[in-house]
């Protein structure tokens, strides 16, 4: 079939079109690539003309901004920083405090509710086998509670006890636990020889004929027929503290304080007792302890990996070696970091735990920037002057640099902006993105400075570490055995007559790297094996993927060895049937003498244990032989005046809002009622489910009701909530990614790279889980920083491959691992020597950090030096084999090449 004329000249220009679209993305990348290069050998030479001002000028500021981080101040609320913002929880605890005012509440459910106000607790268990019930351990407890209301405080000439700090009652009393009134009952029956009241579990009864909830306070129960009582493991008890200003919440806070101090004295003098307290202030104190438990930690790493790093910058040879680098590297990072901490701190900003990850993100930065550098210096000609070498240097390796910095401001950027619903993430993104922009800074300057000053001493045959001159090799034959091993190096001469190259064969890496790992990796019966444990791992990973699982615990954020861990673990032992105590609110008025409404309410809150005024009017209803659905008038009038005064229900008389109308009538305008489900182990995942549930017949049912507890604000929201800077900083990368396909060199290397950031984070998340670590703030911001750090390394790498011609893939694979490997291996070998303290920190937070952060290194060195250059070996891009000449032409050409520098001229003969 043959096309008409106007078909082949469309199908032509169409051609012509790709063509010249092809054309001018390669013409912009190069022209974009070669303007950062020039532009970037132009830094290199001005910093090489002014060494001196920038080496100076970093310190100073680092020293005049980070002296401010001497007075940091403490971010001591937690729920600020751990609870999502914006949650569905804080708008109904707001309405519920408008409705029914906490700290003016009445209620003897106060302590169950675990509102965030101030309050002392206790659980009171046997170190024996008896039961808590018993006579022994009924005494103890109560000379125990004698104690606690003795404790006072002291300040500005005043003695505070508990009773001028407490919650009082209607009758002026300090709220106690319905548990302390039990057992006053059992130790009179038995003081008396009368037999003592039936304690049945959880709701019992008191002697005044109220019902009372203590599945809160009696744990570990054990039961005869039906819900009576047989024994008790333990007990919880609870003192109500009000604050009410500034001078009653210092008061209140040193009570506490005294409070933990009189559990220990109690434990100490009665060991049949184990004691687990807690206070409001326990979960701050313990979350910020980790700061303080891990400062020789700290400490540690950083002499670990200083002295690491002087070590692997070192060589044989003691002109070429660099070890001050390793070490000047270290200070680079350590000035940033402070810098960064002082600018925060100008900026109002408050110190919390979270912030120790940030050292080893600037780390993890860092290490492998200024690893680059040397080996980026170690390519570059001896013969050139130093100005020249720091410019190839610069243009060499700042240009990956700048684009995973950019990376990392974007990433973390992302996650420091207000749509971050955890306020922790939010801080610890703004203050990363802050000490990774100095980093990059004094990397720049303060580190190139030196690079220009150990170059001086190289080109000056200078001992590295002695800045002494080394003598020539027949000076040093003649010197003792001690001095010719410090002063070994190949001398000019020596050096000139040698392939260039193999004067850095010396160090220990690069020896391994380029005779043996090279050729080992590329091995033909080696790569089926690397394949095999690729499947390996992606099969483990999956399994873990599978069984992520959310860490709203805030026990995972604070330190082992502390009060909220004790106590936090004898309550999921004791206390665990029981959920914590829902509050159900009627916020609006409904016709409660309606039978059908009654109904309705009754169904919602079905197979609960319940807490209400509204089923314990109705039951004394039908005890007077009367009908529940008694006209309006008569309903309310007998709600009044006849059950709210009998004194067995007069406790309800804080769970309901009684207005009057323009017509004189009253009517309950709102009321509340309390529930407890019945939980397994499971507790917390169970309360999710729960909370769900409850949410949505809230929005389809006859009756507007809310629910609502304050460890709602942690689970509301909570997984979407820390899910998300993790979810936008991928997305954003990945984006990058895509969109600087058309502006580097070839972009291939950006689908690559996009390829090993998926594989690596899916099996770092993969690997987390069976590590039992739980997806939460910390290891959500560790998954952050993974994204990143797998570009740092895989980059360069995967660059230098694809950017490779005329060679095999196998050849290109060798000469990739030749350039960046030892970097590579540097940089995870002092990085993960860093960690190994961070593991010895008795803290959870810690332990969060270690297990994801060596996580990352360790997958991303696996992918650098095993994964990646066995699969790029036989996928694509393809090379082309340099077709050999045959004959006259197979032979070796010498080309005399005349080199002219800024110092001297220079016949160099190389072979082509």
């Amino acid at each position: 079939m043959v096309l008409p004329w106007n078909w082949k000249r469309l199908g032509s220009c169409t051609l012509f079109l790709a063509l010249w679209g092809s054309l001018r993305t390669r013409m912009l990348r190069q022209v974009l690539h070669g303007g950062l290069r020039t532009s970037f050998s132009k830094l290199g030479h001005f910093v090489a003309n002014h060494p001196v001002f920038f080496a100076s000028a970093p310190v100073l500021i680092s020293i005049l901004l980070g002296a401010s981080f001497s007075r940091y101040r403490i971010e001591e609320n937690v729920e600020y920083l751990l609870a999502p913002k914006h949650s569905l929880a804080k708008i109904e605890g707001n309405l519920v405090d408008s409705l029914f005012p906490v700290n003016r509440s009445k209620h003897t459910l106060y302590s169950d509710l675990q509102t965030p106000g101030r309050y002392g607790r206790v659980i009171i268990t046997s170190s024996g086998k008896g039961s808590m019930l018993d006579q022994q351990h009924i005494d103890l407890i109560l000379k125990l509670h004698s104690s606690v209301t003795r404790i006072h405080v002291q300040m500005m000439g005043f003695n505070y006890t508990f009773a001028h700090l407490c919650i009082l009652d209607n009758d002026k009393d300090c709220i106690v636990d319905d548990i302390i009134r039990v057992l006053k009952e059992l130790k009179a029956a038995r003081s008396s020889n009368r037999t003592g009241p039936v304690i049945r579990y959880p709701i019992t009864h008191l002697s005044d004929g109220r019902e009372v909830y203590i599945g809160h306070q009696l744990g570990g129960v054990q039961t005869h027929s039906k819900d009576r009582v047989k024994s008790a493991a333990s007990v919880q008890l609870t003192y109500y503290l009000q604050s009410i200003n500034k001078l009653n919440d210092r008061v209140v806070a040193t009570w506490e304080t005294k409070f933990c101090e009189a559990m220990e004295l109690f434990q100490q003098g009665h060991g049949e007792l184990r004691l687990y307290p807690f206070t409001s202030s326990s979960l701050q104190m313990d979350f910020q302890r980790t700061s303080k438990v891990a400062k020789h930690q700290l400490i540690t790493s950083l002499a670990l990996v200083g002295a690491l790093a002087v070590l692997l910058c070192s060589m044989r040879d003691c002109v070429r070696s660099k070890p001050w680098l390793g070490l000047l590297a270290m200070l680079t990072m350590s000035l940033a970091t402070l810098t960064s901490a002082g600018i925060v701190n100008l900026m109002g900003g408050r110190y919390n735990s979270t912030f120790l990850g940030i050292p080893f993100i600037v780390l993890g930065h860092g290490l492998y920037g200024t690893f680059e550098t040397l080996a980026s210096w170690r390519k570059t000609r001896e013969d050139q002057h130093v100005k020249e070498r720091t410019a190839m240097v610069y243009a060499d390796c700042m240009v990956p640099f700048t684009l995973t910095t950019a990376m990392y401001m974007v990433t973390f950027g992302i996650g420091a902006s207000p749509f971050t619903n955890i306020e922790a993430v939010r801080l610890f993104c703004r203050n990363t993105c802050i000490a990774i922009f100095f980093n990059y800074l004094y990397t720049l300057a303060f580190y190139g400075s030196n690079l220009v000053f150990t170059g001086y001493l190289e080109k000056n045959y200078q001992h590295n570490v002695f800045c002494k001159k080394v003598p020539k090799p027949e000076v040093v034959q003649q010197k003792p055995a001690w001095y010719r091993f410090l002063m070994h190096t190949r001398y000019k001469d020596e050096a000139a007559s040698s392939v260039e190259v193999n004067v850095y064969e010396s160090h220990l890496l690069v020896c391994f790297m380029k005779r043996y790992y090279c050729d080992w990796i590329t091995n033909t019966y080696v790569k089926p094996f690397v394949v095999l444990s690729y499947l390996v791992y992606i099969s483990f990973a999956l399994m873990g993927y599978l069984q992520v699982s959310e860490g709203a615990d805030l026990s995972n954020i604070v330190a082992t060895e502390t009060s909220t861990i004790a106590y936090t673990t004898a309550q999921q032992k004791y206390f665990s049937n029981y959920s914590p105590v829902i509050g159900f609110y009627i916020y609006e008025s409904i016709e409660y003498w309606n039978a059908s409404v009654q109904e309705d309410v009754l169904e919602y809150t079905k197979g609960f244990v319940r807490i209400s005024w509204f089923e314990s009017y109705l039951i004394y209803l039908r005890k007077l032989n009367m009908t529940t659905g008694l006209p309006k008038r008569n309903f309310t009038d007998l709600l009044r005046n006849a059950f709210l005064r009998s004194p067995q229900f007069a406790h309800f008389s804080d769970d309901i809002i009684f207005a009057k109308k323009s017509n004189g009538e009253v009517e309950v305008v709102a009321s509340r009622m309390f529930l407890v489900a019945k939980t397994t182990e499971n507790k917390r995942e169970e309360m999710y489910v729960l909370l769900d549930t409850l949410r949505k017949l809230s929005l389809t049912s006859k009756v507007k009701f809310i629910i609502f507890n304050p460890s709602f604000v942690y689970m509301d929201r909570y997984a979407s909530s820390v899910g998300a800077p993790l979810q936008n900083s991928c997305i954003s990368a990945l984006f990058l990614l895509f969109f600087s396909a058309f502006l580097v060199a070839d972009s291939l290397i950006n689908v690559w790279l996009t390829l090993t950031v998926v594989s690596v984070e899916f099996g770092v998340i993969g690997f987390m889980t069976l590590w039992k670590v739980e997806l939460d703030c910390i290891s959500v911001l560790c998954l952050i920083y993974g994204v990143n750090h797998t570009i740092d390394s895989c980059a360069p790498l995967i660059s230098t491959f694809v950017l490779g011609k005329d060679y095999t893939r196998t050849k290109w694979v060798k000469n990739t691992m030749e350039r960046h490997g030892v970097a590579v291996l540097q940089s995870y070998l002092c990085y993960t020597a860093s960690l190994i303290p961070l593991s010895a920190v008795p803290s959870n937070l810690t332990r969060t950090l270690f297990r994801c952060l060596f996580l990352i290194a360790f997958v991303t060195f696996f992918h650098c030096l095993a994964i990646l250059p066995v699969m790029l070996t036989f996928l694509p891009p393809s090379k082309k084999k340099r077709k050999e000449k045959k004959g006259v032409e197979n032979r070796e050409e010498i080309e005399c090449v005349e080199m002219v520098d800024s110092t001297r001229i220079v016949d160099q003969i190389t072979s082509v």
